[in-house]
């Protein structure tokens, strides 16, 4: 390791070659996350609903979770999404355009007991999921 007084250049540079030890470095420069990230790093997508899925909850409870199978728009991929709220499930249909984010579980990982759901619905045909649970729209037909 250089000590002299005109050592900065080595120090650098060594200092550049081995943090591609660092796995977290690795994974950022060459955006692998990004690549395997159906969204590809945005935060939200549009999709298609392909069908209904029901989901069972991991232990210790015991549910069936109500979640839809998309198929987005940006890049053909399918992904199942989570449909939160008391009989959200019926508002959508197969068919429908969807919009997608995040479900907001720990480093990009599903979250609760829902297993390898990533995704929540947010929007059906445009209009809020939420709105539509709560009757205080109705679903315009695309």
């Amino acid at each position: 390791m250089g000590k002299g007084k005109f050592a900065a250049r080595k120090l650098k540079k060594d200092r550049q070659k081995h943090r591609w030890s660092d796995t977290g470095y690795q994974r950022r420069m060459l955006r692998l996350d990004e690549k395997a990230d159906p969204l590809e790093g945005s935060p939200q997508g549009r999709g298609i609903v392909l069908e209904k899925v029901g989901i069972e909850a991991k232990q210790p409870n015991s549910a069936i979770r109500k979640c839809v199978r998309v198929q987005l728009i940006k890049n053909g991929r399918q992904v199942t999404a989570f449909c939160p709220g008391d009989g959200a499930i019926g508002v959508i249909d197969e068919h429908d355009e969807v919009l997608i984010e995040r479900i907001g579980g720990r480093m990009g990982r599903s979250m609760g007991d829902i297993p390898g759901v990533r995704f929540k619905v947010i929007h059906v045909n445009g209009v809020s999921l939420e709105e539509l649970v709560r009757g205080n729209v109705e679903k315009p037909m695309r």
